[in-house]
């Protein structure tokens, strides 16, 4: 069985492989603190609740946008899984060529959800990834890695509105009934919602203007779901994108 291991700025999602089906999957938080140990006995808890071992596994690839975690991550398989794991990074074949300005500046995780996304709908694509940041990337027709654009994550927009306004609450994110908000949650909840909204349909629609041939729309992360259902310009929603861009590297350069 294969290990996938994405790490991001506040979720570290673990996928188990067998062969091209995807048979558990957990998402934690990502603590950079922790250390080879805790993170083995948090690994171990997981495992034993799905009837799985460590002796289980035949390989691991991490992909990670928090560079401290890498060192943990390797010390942890090599020390547990007794396996040297593959990480996404220079030397990593991806099959997709990168038209970047330094294409070592582009995160794992951006060229990772590129390749999932192309692997599955083989045309050009517009891939938008709700996490801590939310990234918008754009793969040509040919299979090319064009760019894209970053934003800040809805709960970085969340928590700066609570943080920088005394007289506001810290809210959750969802979909209020109305726009015009009848009160000061839901008018949070309402602005921060549909400007979200409008922030994907506004970066969307640039992107295709910029392209020769309409591109495909698709969408992953945590609230891909609820921001797909509040807009027309997502055509499709992935949850496991991205754990499906780390087997398919993986099959592309295991020994």
């Amino acid at each position: 069985m294969l290990l996938v291991i994405d790490v991001g700025n506040s979720n570290t999602v673990l996928g188990i492989f067998d062969r091209q089906s995807l048979k558990k999957d957990w998402r934690i938080g990502t603590d950079k603190d922790r250390t080879i140990d805790e993170y083995a006995m948090l690994f171990n808890n997981l495992f034993q609740l799905s009837g799985l071992q460590f002796s289980d596994l035949d390989d691991v690839i991490v992909s990670s946008v928090v560079p401290p975690m890498l060192d943990t991550l390797e010390g942890l398989c090599l020390k547990y899984f007794k396996l040297k794991p593959y990480v996404v990074g220079p030397g990593i074949k991806t099959g997709m060529p990168i038209q970047y300005d330094s294409p070592r500046e582009v995160g794992a995780d951006r060229i990772v959800n590129a390749i999932a996304a192309y692997e599955k709908s083989k045309c050009g694509l517009i891939v938008v990834d709700f996490g801590t940041a939310t990234t918008f990337d754009v793969i040509a027709p040919d299979g090319s890695y064009q760019g894209g654009a970053i934003a800040p994550g809805v709960g970085i927009s969340a928590d700066a509105l609570f943080e920088r306004a005394s007289k506001l609450p810290r809210v959750e994110f969802s979909q209020p009934d109305h726009i015009i908000a009848k009160n000061t949650i839901n008018s949070m909840q309402a602005g921060i919602f549909f400007g979200y909204v409008g922030l994907v349909e506004g970066i969307v629609s640039r992107m295709k203007e910029e392209l020769s041939e309409v591109p495909k729309v698709i969408a992953t992360g945590g609230l891909a779901a609820p921001i797909s259902a509040a807009t027309g310009c997502i055509d499709q929603v992935e949850p496991f994108l991205t754990l499906e861009g780390l087997r398919i590297l993986y099959e592309r350069n295991r020994n």
